[in-house]
């Protein structure tokens, strides 16, 4: 089954376009990487997606329920969002039971103690954790809020914007091993955005690369690996990647 499908999608901000065209299909539990350079307009997607990009034409589906414009909460129930920066993306006042209570109280949740603490055991934040603020917490464990936060409302997809780009090295693979375990656990679909294409071999089952709004090329990750992408502009990605790897 079809989990999240892309027609045709404009978007812009404003008189400046920014992508053209765009339309993609992933599979139910399956992991999607958009890659390209800077401004190649991968995280004004998932912003899209995510209600952040109101204007945009085509369409958005997600399990077969198109996405309106603007705040959907429907949409919000299915597919949620983790950004790049945990520094930036909680609220520095609010406690971490705060914020995972937050979308449970907006969607007239309840059983909220429960699925606080049930959420925090299956990112591996220990208990204590609950009632600190943001600052803290180390920036592993603060993305693992923010990972929590997502699945607070039980959503099939998540959009992962460079989910680790902002962590340390170390700190990095711990969160990747995470994720995919959430994926196998909870038959999650991921669309992710990175610039880091080891990420997307260890993550990801396909991939799109970008190039100025548009998608030029989807493969597999198995042509990744093999260094079998057809496109000479993915073929420099993959170069471009392996001299910053080395």
């Amino acid at each position: 089954m079809t989990a999240l499908s892309l027609n045709n999608l404009d978007i812009s901000y404003g008189e400046t376009p920014i992508t053209h065209g765009v339309s993609l299909d992933i599979a139910e539990g399956e992991s999607f990487a958009l890659v390209g350079e800077s401004g190649s307009g991968k995280s004004t997607i998932l912003k899209a997606i995510a209600g952040l990009a109101p204007e945009w034409t085509g369409s958005i589906t997600a399990f077969g329920k198109s996405r309106s414009h603007g705040i959907d909460r429907h949409f919000a129930r299915l597919c949620q969002m983790v950004f790049q920066d945990p520094y930036g993306s909680l609220h520095p006042r609010k406690t971490i039971d705060a914020t995972l209570s937050e979308p449970l109280t907006i969607h007239g949740i309840g059983s909220q103690n429960e699925r606080v603490e049930a959420v925090m055991a299956s990112v591996g934040l220990d208990r204590k954790f609950r009632f600190r603020f943001p600052h803290q917490l180390s920036g592993g464990q603060r993305q693992r809020v923010a990972i929590a936060r997502a699945l607070m409302l039980e959503p099939k997809i998540l959009l992962l914007d460079e989910p680790t780009s902002a962590l340390d090295v170390s700190v990095q693979a711990e969160i990747l091993n995470l994720l995919k375990r959430l994926r196998r656990e909870q038959n999650l679909t991921f669309l992710m955005v990175t610039h880091n294409l080891p990420v997307v071999s260890f993550l990801c089952d396909r991939l799109a690369v970008m190039r100025q709004g548009r998608i030029v090329e989807i493969a597999d990750v198995a042509d990744l690996k093999q260094g079998a992408l057809r496109e000479a502009y993915s073929r420099e990605l993959m170069e471009i990647s392996a001299t910053h790897a080395a």
